[in-house]
C-alpha cells in the first residue's frame, strides 16, 4: 500500500522582501526624504530607522520522497500601523518556529492542506501564532498537498473548498510607488487592468484640499487615452493612506462629497479610492466606512471605496463584508496570516457581494506571489496585486505568467477529462 509523503526535516533560509519597511506614523509627520532615505526618529514600534529593508524568512518543508517545497514568511510595508502585526523580526521569527512550528509539522499530515493548516497553525500559549509565520508555513503546506496530489495549488483550493475548476483571468492591479509618472506609463503600455496606486502617502502628494492628488488622477486618465492601444479602458485605483479624511476633516459627509469630485474629474472611470480615511480602530472603521458607501451608493457614482487598515484578519473582513462597509475589500495577504484564510476571506467577501481585492505587499517574494496567483485563480477574485516590488516589470512578470502558465494548466486538463469522457461514452 502507498501511503502520502509525510515532512521528515524542516529547512530554515533567511533571505530578502522585495522592497522595505516603512514607518507610517513618521511618514505621515512629514519628514524629509534624503535620496531614498526618509530622514528623521522613528515613531512605530519596532523601527530602526523609518525606511528599513525587508526581511524574508523560507520554510523548506522535506518530505519523505526527498522533494522539497517552500514557503516564505515575511510582514507588510506598514508594519505595525492600522493595527497590523509588529515589524518582521528574523531572529525571533525563527526562534518561534524551531521551537513550537517545526514540531509540529514533523507529526502533521500534509496531504490535506486544510486540516494541516488547522493542525500546525493552531494557537500557541492561547494566542495566534505571528502572521508572517502562518503565511510562509501556509504556503509550504499547499505546494506540499499540491506535490502529493500531483496537482497544480489552484486545484487543491478548488478541491477543498468545493468550487468549480477557474476558467477566467483575474484582473491585474499594479503600484507604482514614488516613480509615479515613468511607471503609469509602463502600466499603460502594458495594458495592465487597474492602475496605478499613485503612493499618495503624504500632505504634499496629496495637496492642499486634495488639489495635487485631483491633478494626478486626471493626468492619469489622461495618459491611458494618450498612449494606450485603442479601446484600452483600465480602472482608477488610488491608496491615499487616510489623507482625505486627514486633510478635508473625518466627517463621512466631507469625505463622500470629496471623493464625488475626483469622480466627476474622470467620467466614463470605474474610480477606486482605498483607504479614504483611518478612524484608528477597527470598531471606529467599520461604523464609518459603512455610512461612506451609503453616500456614494444614493449619488451613483461610479466611485468606490476600497477597505485597508483597520481590516486585517479574516474576522475583520467578514464583519465589513457583511456590513457592506466597503465596496471592495483588500485582503492583504500576510495580514491575513494563513492563505487558508485568504481564500476563505475571497469567498466571504463574494457571499456578501463584496468586490474581493487579494493584495499584498512590495515586500513580498516571487514564492509568495506565484501562491497568491493560485489562490486568487481558484477563488476567482476580483483583482489581484502585482507584486512583489516597487518596479511593476517584475511585478507584472511574475504574477502575469504564473497566471496565464496556471490557466494553461487547467485548461490541459479540463481537454484531457473531455477527452477521457468521450472516449469512454464511445466505448
Amino acid at each position: 500500500m502507498r501511503t502520502s509523503p509525510t515532512v521528515r526535516d524542516v529547512i530554515l533560509a533567511p533571505g530578502n522582501g522585495s522592497f522595505f519597511y516603512d514607518d507610517q506614523a513618521a511618514i505621515r509627520a512629514g519628514v524629509a526624504h534624503d535620496g531614498f532615505r526618509y530622514l528623521g526618529t522613528p515613531l512605530t514600534p519596532g523601527f530602526t530607522t523609518i525606511r528599513m529593508p525587508s526581511r524574508s524568512l523560507s520554510i523548506g518543508l522535506i518530505l519523505s520522497d526527498d522533494v522539497i517545497v517552500w514557503g516564505d514568511m515575511m510582514s507588510v510595508q506598514y508594519s505595525g500601523a492600522g493595527g497590523r502585526d509588529p515589524i518582521f523580526q528574523i531572529d525571533e521569527i525563527q526562534t518561534l518556529t524551531g521551537s513550537v512550528v517545526i514540531p509540529r509539522l514533523l507529526t502533521a499530515d500534509v496531504s490535506g492542506f486544510l486540516a494541516a493548516c488547522e493542525f500546525v497553525l493552531a494557537y500557541h500559549e492561547g494566542r495566534r501564532l505571528p502572521l508572517a509565520i502562518e503565511y510562509g508555513v501556509s504556503q509550504a503546506l499547499l505546494r506540499a498537498a499540491a506535490h502529493i496530489a500531483r496537482t497544480t495549488l489552484a486545484e487543491v483550493i478548488s478541491s477543498e473548498y468545493r468550487l468549480p475548476l477557474p476558467e477566467k483571468t483575474v484582473p491585474l492591479y499594479a503600484q507604482s510607488g514614488d516613480s509615479r509618472e515613468i511607471n503609469v506609463d509602463k502600466m499603460i503600455l502594458k495594458a495592465v487592468d487597474v492602475l496605478p496606486h499613485g503612493l499618495i502617502n503624504s500632505r504634499e502628494k496629496f495637496g492642499a484640499s486634495g488639489g495635487t492628488f485631483r491633478e494626478f488622477v486626471k493626468w492619469v486618465a489622461k495618459r491611458t487615452r494618450e498612449i494606450g492601444e485603442p479601446g484600452y479602458h483600465p480602472v482608477l485605483h488610488f491608496d491615499v493612506y487616510g489623507w482625505i479624511g486627514f486633510e478635508m476633516g473625518m466627517e463621512p459627509q466631507k469625505i463622500a462629497d470629496f471623493i464625488s469630485r475626483v469622480a466627476d474629474d474622470v467620467p466614463g472611470y470605474r474610480l477606486h479610492i482605498e483607504c479614504p480615511a483611518d478612524f484608528g480602530s477597527t470598531e471606529a472603521q467599520l461604523e464609518e466606512y459603512a455610512k461612506i458607501v451609503t453616500l456614494l451608493d444614493r449619488r451613483g457614482t461610479e466611485a468606490r471605496v476600497v477597505v485597508d487598515e483597520q481590516c486585517n484578519t479574516l474576522d475583520d473582513i467578514r464583519r465589513f463584508a457583511k456590513a457592506k462597509a466597503a465596496h471592495l475589500v483588500q485582503i492583504k495577504m500576510p495580514d491575513v496570516g494563513s492563505i487558508a484564510d485568504s481564500a476563505n476571506a475571497v469567498l466571504v467577501c463574494k457571499e456578501n457581494g463584496v468586490g474581493a481585492y487579494l493584495g499584498g505587499s512590495c515586500t513580498e517574494t516571487d514564492l509568495s506571489a506565484r501562491a497568491a496567483v493560485n489562490v486568487a485563480v481558484a477563488t476567482q477574485a476580483d483583482m489581484i496585486l502585482a507584486k512583489p516590488g516597487m518596479g511593476v516589470d517584475e511585478a507584472i512578470s511574475i504574477v502575469g505568467n504564473e497566471q496565464s502558465r496556471l490557466l494553461s494548466i487547467l485548461n490541459y486538463r479540463r481537454s484531457q477529462n473531455f477527452l477521457q469522457t468521450v472516449s469512454a461514452t464511445s466505448a
